[in-house]
């Protein structure tokens, strides 16, 4: 794995077939979609623009995501909300783990360092209340 213009070039010997290169974004929605398949994640911390491109209707799976390649390997920064009342340290080791086992399958690359920042939590909004008078009847 060799950084060149902020794309992951893989390495795996030389048999003259060419070579890959993994762009960042590609980790990041990687990343994001591995942290929110986790049980107890509300949403993806995302900026303005991400939130106006969802409103019209573009998905945004590298929300919330920043990747970082250094020389000593691939950083990982995920923001995410959790659901109120769950265990953040559990939660917490199940993002990075399901991260790092889905780069891991789909890339074949580790790892330097998965960080996860809770920045805010989701209160479960309460369902409007019913007439009585609909219910009876």
């Amino acid at each position: 794995m060799v950084e060149t213009n902020s794309m992951l070039e893989m390495d795996y010997g030389h048999d003259g077939l060419g070579k890959v290169e993994i762009a960042p974004e590609v980790i990041e929605v990687i990343a994001g979609i591995a942290a929110s398949e986790v049980e107890g994640v509300a949403q993806m911390r995302g900026n303005f623009a991400s939130g106006v491109a969802e409103k019209l209707g573009r998905k945004n799976h590298g929300k919330g995501v920043k990747v970082d390649l250094t020389d000593e390997g691939i950083i990982i920064d995920v923001y995410c909300s959790m659901n109120f009342g769950i265990s953040i340290p559990t939660v917490a080791q199940k993002i990075q783990d399901n991260i790092r086992q889905a780069l891991l399958n789909m890339t074949a690359l580790e790892t330097k360092e998965i960080n996860i920042h809770i920045v805010g939590i989701q209160f479960e909004t309460q369902k409007p209340e019913t007439d009585f008078e609909s219910e009876i009847m």
